[in-house]
């Protein structure tokens, strides 16, 4: 082997450790952005697990307000019924006080502000949650889509450096700024793009 092909040798050498330390560099770069990705999407399906429990709760509670409503609506009718075909006068007022407070108690169960535990707040209350959850679903499906991006441009720029093809870097740089896009979109605007 001559001097000069040594000299072309040790540069071509040097060009490889060079370009190898840009790869390097993106693949870091990349799996940075993938540990966010993957922090993100975790929260937000731990968030989405948690909004519908409360919304599966609250709808149960809405459930269980109704039927105690109803029974109560339906005791007061049918004492309403007694209480017509009655000829005791004491007897009548004693059932309407009876049949008055069925009826405020089921008025209670149906709206009650004060505590915000009436069927119309509990509604509200489970529209919310099930709100809440679609956008962290949203959310999550958009960081598992820029999860999936980031891994395979890792992939393709750990293959840069074996094969030493430089399409391959390209393509991990532009699937990373996928993965950078999906990430903003889950952050920022969860309903903009719907793929699932």
């Amino acid at each position: 082997m001559g001097a000069h092909e040594n000299l072309e040798h040790a540069e071509h050498a040097e060009h490889a450790g060079h370009s190898n330390k840009k790869i390097a560099l993106l693949i870091s770069v990349i799996a940075l952005f993938l540990a966010f990705s993957e922090t993100f999407g975790k929260s937000a399906q731990t968030a989405a697990l948690s909004d519908n429990v409360e919304a599966s709760n609250l709808w149960a509670f809405f459930q269980a307000k109704t039927i105690r409503m109803t029974t109560l609506r339906t005791a007061a009718e049918q004492m309403q019924i007694i209480s017509d075909s009655s000829t005791d006068p004491a007897a009548k007022v004693a059932m309407g006080k009876t049949i008055d407070g069925w009826k405020k108690t089921a008025a209670r169960y149906d709206d009650e502000p004060s505590t915000n535990e009436g069927r119309k707040q509990l509604s509200a209350r489970a529209q919310a949650s099930e709100h809440k959850r679609d956008i962290a679903l949203a959310r999550y499906h958009h960081y598992e889509t820029a999860s999936a991006a980031f891994q395979i441009g890792i992939v393709l720029a750990s293959a840069t450096i074996i094969t030493g093809m430089m399409v391959l870097a390209w393509l991990s740089g532009a699937l990373g700024l996928v993965g950078l896009i999906f990430t903003g979109i889950g952050f920022f605007a969860p309903h903009a793009v719907h793929l699932f």
